[in-house]
């Protein structure tokens, strides 16, 4: 699935050739991933784009409506797990699998493609835009360090599974939770408050640099994922664990393992992400010493 990285790379693309541009005409393939087929329909003809922005994983195209009437509407669009949506000229292949075809007043067509169809496109009234938006959590590039520090810090839960959590960091995501705590050095099931102020720090300059870095390199191309332009990312040749399952650590040389944490793979190396001790490690442990005694 894109992740911010990826978004972020889409929504750079757009941003330099959509805002300022009209939509002429709307054409629909399958719309079981569209909210409302009718409001694309009725809403996108005649309006102008004044922005396009991400918001975690979302994409977010504001609106001028076709009577002058700026900001009325919002066109949302997540991109789920094959999703792509790319500008070209109109005579340029269509691709299998494109369902939405938008014609712009310059002579160009946005085509949105979506093999599995598990992305979304919703065009809503801007008065809804707290309802769709306003319950995802920090945007990992703006937040501070004390910010970061006090969402992840004060909950018992596996770090692994707050980084996911949209309602914790929007548009973080697998790739890029592994990654990071690889850099910081730290094991995915670590509780968030269990975690020193010192590993808080090493983690939030590491989510911030690998994102950082992604988003330079235009994300990972894994399976589907391109650019605006269909252009594939190069991120994914700098992955350090993530799906490197047997292959060596590029820091210690231990074997990179696989786990299971909060129902996602996750990829880490034993020897620098250092598993947490349980109680039943910690039991054993007293055992032999009062049997050694």
């Amino acid at each position: 699935m894109p992740e911010l990285p990826e978004v972020e790379t889409v929504a750079r693309g757009l941003r330099a050739v959509l805002p300022g541009r009209r939509i002429l005409s709307v054409r629909l393939g399958k719309t079981d991933f569209i909210d409302d087929p009718s409001a694309v329909e009725q809403h996108l003809p005649g309006s102008r784009v004044i922005s396009v922005e991400r918001y975690g994983k979302f994409l977010v195209l504001d609106l001028e409506s076709a009577n002058g009437s700026a900001r009325e509407h919002f066109l949302l669009i997540h991109l789920g797990m094959t999703g792509r949506i790319i500008t070209c000229v109109p005579e340029a292949r269509i691709a299998p699998h494109t369902h939405v075809f938008l014609a712009l007043d310059d002579g160009s067509e946005v085509r949105y493609t979506d093999p599995r169809r598990f992305g979304r496109m919703a065009v809503l009234p801007t008065s809804g835009r707290e309802t769709a938006l306003g319950l995802l959590g920090l945007e990992p590039l703006d937040a501070t360090e004390q910010q970061f520090r006090e969402r992840i810090g004060s909950r018992r839960a596996h770090i692994k599974a707050l980084l996911l959590d949209q309602h914790v960091l929007r548009g973080m995501g697998n790739i890029y939770t592994d990654e990071s705590l690889w850099r910081a050095k730290v094991h995915p099931k670590r509780l968030g408050s269990n975690l020193k102020r010192e590993e808080l720090r090493k983690l939030y300059r590491a989510v911030q640099a690998v994102l950082a870095e992604a988003i330079r390199l235009g994300g990972s191309s894994i399976s589907d994922y391109v650019d605006s332009e269909g252009q594939p990312g190069e991120f994914q040749l700098r992955h350090r664990v993530y799906q490197r399952e047997g292959k060596k650590c590029a820091r210690c040389g231990t074997a990179i393992r696989r786990i299971i944490v909060a129902g996602r793979s996750s990829y880490f190396c034993p020897r620098c992400q250092q598993a947490p001790r349980t109680r039943a490690r910690i039991s054993t442990r007293r055992g032999k010493r009062q049997r050694q005694r």
